[in-house]
């Protein structure tokens, strides 16, 4: 086994040390084009390999050489222009055609001698470190360094630096992961410090900045681990605006006296009271009266899973009850061909007839059910809450009512009712799969209409889940911000209408 290893690490070397001593000659063979050759063609394949080389990085992976072969084309290029012997030009592309395979060379050595740099330096530009320009700058003259070194002979200098240089690239992609993860949590929280958030509000202040520490040092651990760095960053960013909201009612506390504060409160419970039509408890104290809250909101959700499963059961016999007719229909007609004595392939003809009669009918019974519970649905929006229509079998709800704040993405509390209303429909077909699609109308940029969306259509499908309304693998959230406009969008009415979220129930049948 070690010397199978061995074996294959001389068989390494050996190729490397062919590949250094092609690409380290003084000079390089160039194959003459024939006279017959168009120079016109020939630029535009040299242009073509020329536009290749960039594509697979050999302006980095191997400069010097990539650069003769770029002004070579330049030279052929002006001499097309002035009216030069095709002779020259064709001899100025073959030269070109020599260079850029010389720095083909050059490139699988580099690929071979500074791997890791390489890799590096892509997840890097993946991760957006070209952004900080003048860090970025100063790595990539250091990387082309070692690939200077290398079309130089110097391969021990570039694999002595190749780990430095790596580690530099991987620092500046982790600095673009952090600030686009939590670009947006450090720049709240750093508002609210500013604002004495720590003096004001300290408990709530230590929260935030531990939320943003645990997601940095995880980031720091498992960069590459999005979703659960995804997670992390999300909470941050709660609980830095959780601070900012506890700040605000901190400064409305203050502001005000004993009593008033005491009705404040009392009016936010007796709000809630009224919504669930449950007792006028202000005689009582706060604790009573949320016990009162919690024990009305019981007795919905008791309300609601009793007529849920009532539902169910009534659904369940009426399907067994159509099964039952099916199956005496079936039974029936087999008895009938059995006493006219039909030739089997009577028999055969008359068994293929009835599975189609079979087959419509079970079409026509789901597309009954369907336009029953389509009908049901339709029922419990206003015109103004909603638009309720059929997308073949599948079931459109059209937002109209819900209102989300200018820019942002957070369910308001007025939006409630009608997502409840929402959730109702959805059980009406048990447990179907969802998908909430969130539009924009043409107002700013394509990608901040898309991201808006997006998060809007999370918010909708969030409040789902967080109220089991339906399982969290049953639904989906797409964004496709103003790509789908329902009305132009050079009014303000076609861009109300364009502003939407839309629920699409795909049926199980």
């Amino acid at each position: 086994m070690i010397s199978q290893k061995r074996s294959a690490l001389w068989v390494g070397y050996l190729i490397l040390v062919l590949l250094l001593a092609a690409c380290g000659a003084p000079k390089i063979k160039v194959a003459k084009l024939q006279l017959t050759e168009d120079p016109s063609a020939q630029i535009t394949a040299l242009t073509s390999a020329v536009f290749d080389g960039r594509q697979q990085h050999l302006n980095v992976l191997s400069p010097t050489w990539y650069a003769k072969a770029g002004v070579q084309l330049e030279k052929a290029r002006k001499g097309m222009t002035v009216g030069e012997p095709a002779e020259k030009i064709l001899e100025k592309i073959a030269y070109g055609q020599a260079y850029i395979e010389k720095a083909h060379d050059y490139a699988r050595v580099a690929k071979t001698v500074i791997g890791p740099s390489i890799a590096a330096r892509t997840a890097a530009i993946k991760a957006g470190a070209m952004e900080y320009s003048e860090d970025y700058r100063q790595v990539e003259d250091e990387f082309l360094d070692l690939t200077r070194s290398i079309e130089n002979g110097d391969i021990a200098r570039a694999k002595n630096h190749d780990a430095k240089v790596a580690q530099t690239y991987l620092d500046l992609e982790l600095r673009a992961i952090k600030d686009k993860t939590l670009g947006e949590v450090r720049t709240l929280l750093s508002a609210a410090e500013k604002n004495m958030a720590a003096k004001i509000a300290p408990e709530t202040y230590a929260g935030a900045k531990e939320a943003l520490n645990e997601a940095d040092r995880f980031i720091t651990e498992q960069r590459y681990q999005r979703e659960r760095m995804q997670k992390k960053a999300a909470l941050a960013l709660f609980q830095v605006k959780r601070l900012e909201q506890v700040m605000k009612q901190i400064k409305r506390v203050e502001a005000m006296t004993a009593e008033s504060m005491v009705l404040w409160v009392e009016d936010l419970l007796q709000q809630t009271t009224e919504k669930l039509h449950a007792p006028d408890m202000r005689d009582q104290e706060w604790t009573v009266q949320l016990q009162n809250i919690h024990a009305s909101i019981a007795t919905l959700q008791q309300d609601n899973q009793y007529l849920q499963k009532k539902i169910k059961e009534d659904r369940a016999k009426l399907e067994g009850k159509i099964k039952e007719k099916q199956q005496v229909i079936l039974e029936q007609k087999k008895r009938i061909a059995t006493l006219v004595g039909e030739s089997k392939e009577a028999q055969k003809a008359r068994e293929r007839l009835e599975a189609k009669e079979r087959e419509a009918k079970e079409k026509l019974e789901i597309e009954h059910r369907f336009q029953m519970r389509f009908v049901e649905v339709q029922k419990l929006f206003s015109k103004d809450q909603a638009e309720v229509y059929k997308q073949g079998h599948n079931l459109v709800i059209r937002l109209k009512a819900i209102r989300f704040p200018v820019g942002q993405a957070f369910i308001l509390p007025d939006n409630y009712e009608l997502l409840s209303t929402v959730r109702s429909a959805i059980h009406i077909f048990g447990e179907p799969s969802v998908v909430i699609e969130g539009h924009t109308d043409s107002t700013g940029s394509a990608a901040a209409n898309e991201q808006l969306s997006q998060q809007r259509a999370n918010a909708v499908r969030g409040y789902f889940v967080a109220n089991d309304a339906i399982k969290p693998e049953k639904v989906l959230a797409i964004g496709y911000g103003s790509e789908r406009p329902l009305a132009a969008n050079d009014t303000p009415e076609g861009r109300a209408i364009n502003r939407r979220i839309d629920v699409i129930i795909r049926t199980a049948e």
